[in-house]
C-alpha cells in the first residue's frame, strides 16, 4: 500500500534521522529505555491541568505494581462516581513507563472527563511473556474491586493502550470476557500489536518502517517472547483467540506508515464481524508512535480528542 507521510510527520521523521540516534536494536534494553525517556521532552505537548495526579501501588503476587492515577477537573459523575480508563503504555514490552505516557494520560483524562489509571507493568527481557499481561490483568481486576475507594464507577471501567499497551488491553479484554477479570465497558486499541506471526503485508513494506522499523520490532519480540511457541498463544497474539464475540465496544486506531497497520485493521474488521461495536480510525499520513507527539503532530491531538469523545459516548 503506497504511503505518503503528512508534511509534519515527514519533518519529524527527517529530524529523527538527522539527529543520528542509534537504532534500539544496537542497544541494551536499559540504554534503549534511556533514549526513549528523553524523546518525550521534544515531542510531548503541554499537558492540561487536572484536579489531581498521584502515585498508586497495586498489590500483585510478585510484588507491587506501580501505577499513577489522573483525576480531571470535571469528571462525569453519576451518584458521585466517575468512569475510568485503565491505560497500558507502549514501548514494545521493553521500554516505556509511567513518565513516557504521562502527558497523554493527562490528555485522555481531560478529553474523556474520566479518571485514568496508568499501569507500569513489568518489562522484558527481565520479565518475559506473560509477565506484562499478568500485571495488566491483575491491575484491572484490583482497580475494579477497589473502584469506589477511588471514586470510580466499576460499571464504567474501560481499558486501553498504545502499541504493546494496545496488545495488553486487547488481551485483558479477552481475559475479562472469559471470566478472568471484571466486566469492561470499552477498549481503546491504539495501533495495537495483535499477531506475533508478523505475516501481514505492512510488516514487509519499506514505507512502513518509519521510526518503528521492521528490525526493531523483531528486537522487541525476541526480548518479550520465550520462543516461537508463544506466537500462537492468544495471550501474546489476541488475533489467535478462538472467537472475538462478546467483547466490549472498541475504538481501534491505525497509522499508514506503521508495520502494525494491517494487523490492527484486520483485528478491527474481525471484531465487527463478531458483532462487536467498533469505531475505526485510520491516519494514513502518520507513523507508529505519533499519538504521544502532540507538540509536533497536530493529528495526535485530534486523535486524543476523538478518543475522549468516544469514551464520553460510552456513558
Amino acid at each position: 500500500m503506497p504511503v505518503v507521510l503528512d508534511p509534519d510527520a515527514a519533518a519529524v521523521y527527517k529530524a529523527f534521522q538527522e539527529a543520528g540516534r542509534p537504532a534500539y536494536e544496537t542497544l541494551t534494553a536499559a540504554e534503549a529505555r534511556a533514549y526513549y525517556a528523553q524523546a518525550r521532552f521534544v515531542s510531548n505537548p503541554e499537558p492540561p491541568e487536572l484536579a489531581r495526579v498521584a502515585p498508586l501501588s497495586i498489590p500483585a503476587p510478585h510484588g507491587a505494581i506501580p501505577t499513577r492515577i489522573y483525576v480531571p477537573k470535571a469528571p462525569r459523575l453519576v451518584n458521585g462516581l466517575a468512569p475510568a480508563l485503565v491505560f497500558f503504555h507502549g514501548g514494545g514490552w521493553v521500554i516505556g513507563d509511567l513518565d513516557s505516557h504521562d502527558v497523554v494520560c493527562r490528555q485522555l483524562a481531560d478529553a474523556g472527563a474520566l479518571i485514568v489509571i496508568s499501569v507500569d507493568y513489568r518489562l522484558a527481557p527481565e520479565h518475559k511473556f506473560p509477565a506484562a499481561i499478568d500485571d495488566a490483568i491483575a491491575a484491572t481486576k484490583w482497580i475494579a474491586a477497589n473502584a469506589r475507594e477511588f471514586g470510580i464507577d466499576a460499571a464504567r471501567l474501560s481499558i486501553g493502550g498504545d502499541s504493546a499497551g494496545g496488545n495488553l488491553a486487547a488481551v485483558a479484554a479477552l481475559a475479562a470476557r472469559d471470566g478472568n477479570g471484571p466486566k469492561i465497558a470499552g477498549q481503546v486499541l491504539i495501533y495495537p500489536a495483535t499477531d506475533f506471526a508478523m505475516t501481514h503485508g505492512s510488516h514487509s513494506e519499506p514505507e512502513t518502517g518509519v521510526l518503528l522499523t521492521h528490525s526493531v520490532i523483531r528486537w522487541f519480540c525476541d526480548h518479550y517472547l520465550n520462543g516461537t511457541a508463544d506466537i500462537h498463544d492468544w495471550r501474546a497474539s489476541p488475533a489467535r483467540a478462538t472467537t472475538l464475540a462478546g467483547l466490549p465496544p472498541a475504538y481501534v486506531l491505525t497509522a499508514g506508515a506503521d508495520p502494525l497497520r494491517d494487523e490492527g485493521d484486520e483485528y478491527a474488521a474481525r471484531l465487527k464481524q463478531a458483532g462487536v461495536p467498533v469505531t475505526y480510525k485510520h491516519f494514513p499520513g502518520q507513523f507508529h508512535g505519533f499519538f504521544t507527539m502532540g507538540k509536533l503532530l497536530p493529528e495526535a491531538n485530534v486523535a486524543v480528542g476523538e478518543i475522549g469523545a468516544w469514551l464520553k459516548a460510552l456513558g
